[in-house]
């Protein structure tokens, strides 16, 4: 394995290892020709936001034309092809320059610990963009996949992106894992792909009765289990081996993992006990709220590692998840002692008082409909 070359800045020393044969022979050779192309004066974090931006681009553009994932479906208005060729574009544009940013830091001696956060910060939230934005080429529906099962896919990712930096807060060393450059290729070729065949292409069985939706799931789980999962594995008995672990005891070098499975958990159990289904109302809400989530904690945990802290073992986002939770105490006729909303209620009149019902109907004698309007919110405002 040969090491990323770094360089250091007011003592600052970035130490990685890439592996990929994709990434060292093809991608590489390719950035360093890219980068000659800006001016020294660019600021390698520009580049990071900017690649980190068309993602975001992307995640939006993709929900107006495909807001519940359902666009890819039969019998539904498809994406057009124009805009699967612009996605595919922006998404290898922002590929290459999250490649780039680290080659103009060393190519104007600018590696800084806060270049490394903003990179490596700004990885662990385009995750969940990149990943809900390729789930339109199949959605839901018969031909797709749930929003639970990507909802599993996500966290494959999420776990496969916190573990080269668990890596790191144990052994020093950034071990950066195949699969991304991989999926990064291979996702926008797809999207390219799409736009000239269509999304009815990937109806079609891909080998027997193998759907395209099934490959797509199986080469995410397979790429975690069978390189991404081993390799670290193998990296960290190296380490032990060689005994530059920097961590000895097993609770110490488990804790940065407290708080992805702490989060993991929660919103699993949420999505179970929500009385609004709503991973199915709103899924995409929901991948933001736990992308957004998980890449605060990815962050604390980058900054222990550069810093040579301790992890802290709970992140202070999973308080208000944990608080959707609890049970709310007390019953009324607009909430139930399990928490469920006020909307239920108010389909049934005979649970509203005597004078919430008069104002909802307008029954109310000689009481013109606002001030009755009023009356309703204000006796309602009570009970909640």
């Amino acid at each position: 394995m040969e090491p990323v070359p770094g360089s250091n800045t007011a003592g600052f020393g970035y130490s990685a290892v890439d592996s990929n044969p994709l990434s060292l022979y093809v991608m590489h050779p390719f950035w360093n020709a890219v980068v000659k192309i800006f001016p020294t004066w660019l600021a390698p974090n520009l580049i990071t936001f900017s690649g980190f931006l068309l993602l975001v681009f992307n995640f939006f553009l993709m929900a107006y034309f495909d807001p519940d994932f359902y666009a890819s479906a039969p019998d539904h208005q498809h994406v057009p092809n124009g805009v699967w060729i612009v996605v595919g574009l922006l998404n290898f544009m922002a590929y290459t320059l999250d490649g780039v940013d680290g080659k103009q830091a060393r190519r104007t001696n600018s590696s800084t610990p806060l270049g490394e956060l903003f990179d490596h910060g700004l990885d662990s939230w385009a995750c969940v963009y990149f990943v809900v934005t390729v789930y339109s080429t199949f959605g839901r529906g018969s031909t797709g996949v749930s929003v639970f099962v990507l909802y599993l896919l996500l966290w494959v990712v999420l776990f496969s992106f916190i573990l080269s930096h668990w890596e790191k807060y144990n052994t020093g060393i950034l071990f950066l894992p195949w699969g991304y450059d991989i999926s990064q290729v291979t996702i926008s070729i797809v999207y390219i792909v799409t736009a000239f065949v269509g999304v009815e292409a990937w109806y079609a069985p891909f080998l027997f009765n193998f759907l395209y939706r099934d490959l797509f799931t199986a080469m995410i789980i397979a790429c975690a289990l069978t390189v991404t999962l081993p390799m670290s594995l193998y990296n960290f008995y190296k380490a032990y081996k060689n005994n530059t672990l920097k961590h000895h005891s097993v609770y110490e070098i488990l804790l940065p993992l407290v708080s992805p499975v702490l989060l993991f958990l929660l919103c699993t159990t949420w999505i179970f006990l929500s009385p609004t289904d709503i991973l199915e109302v709103q899924p995409r809400l929901f991948y933001f709220m736990v992308g957004t989530a998980f890449a605060n904690i990815s962050c604390q945990l980058i900054v222990c590692q550069m810093s040579s802290t301790r992890c802290q073992p709970l992140n202070w986002m999973l308080l208000p998840i944990a608080a959707v939770l609890l049970p709310h105490p007390g019953t009324h006729p607009l909430r139930s002692g399990r928490g469920e909303p006020a909307e239920p209620a108010l389909q049934h009149p005979a649970l509203l008082p005597t004078e919430a019902h008069s104002g909802l109907t307008g029954s109310r004698g000689g009481e013109n409909r606002p001030a009755g309007c009023r009356r309703t919110v204000n006796t309602c405002c009570k009970y909640l």
